[in-house]
């Protein structure tokens, strides 16, 4: 299933790392790009997301998420804090039967700033129905990276990314690299 190109940016965060507690904040760092990057590709039945150069497989993102709760912890977020674009573009019938308790999934996509990118169906349920805060799972950047589906997408991520954290960046510091992708392959997960 293909995600909506409608998503759009939601919310400006501060900046913390995937394992760091809410008032724990980092300064961005550059992605180093991996020469030997391997996009996770959609199999049959994959969820994925594409919005230009965002292109991620929602399912084996889910999946990762699944297995490390204490690092992907849930926490709310309002409704209101993401802006609404129509829902011309949703399944009513997707919308109607949403399950708001499921958590969305905003990933960083510039330091600080999350995009929305598996959720929106629940977005649109909960201002339906005048809900005001709603569950997520916040991914920082590179955790998501590895999920990428291209090779196209990874490398226009990682000049994305490092754009972004030029304009932040004083302009005589020494630049910290991070590798742009997880050793241990999450792609590569399996259903038990």
């Amino acid at each position: 299933m293909r995600r909506g190109a409608d998503s759009r940016l939601a919310t400006r965060r501060p900046l913390m790392s995937a394992n760091s507690l809410p008032d724990e904040t980092h300064e961005p760092t550059r992605l180093k790009r991996d020469k030997k990057f391997q996009p996770c590709l959609i199999e049959s039945g994959d969820e994925h997301y594409a919005n230009g150069i965002f292109e991620f497989n929602i399912t084996r993102l889910l999946g990762f998420i699944d297995t490390c709760p204490e690092r992907f912890r849930v926490e709310s977020v309002l409704v209101d804090d993401f802006p609404e674009f129509g829902s011309s573009h949703l399944n009513e019938e997707t919308v109607r039967n949403a399950d708001l308790s499921r958590p969305i999934i905003l990933a960083e996509i510039a330091p600080g700033r999350f995009n929305v990118i598996d959720g929106n169906h629940r977005l649109a349920r909960a201002r339906r129905e005048s809900v005001q805060m709603v569950p997520a799972h916040r991914i920082f950047c590179p955790d998501h990276v590895p999920f990428l589906i291209s090779e196209w997408a990874y490398e226009k991520y990682v000049e994305y990314w490092n754009s972004k954290v030029e304009v932040l960046s004083p302009a005589k510091a020494p630049r910290k690299h991070r590798k742009a992708s997880l050793g241990n392959r999450p792609c590569e997960l399996t259903d038990t």
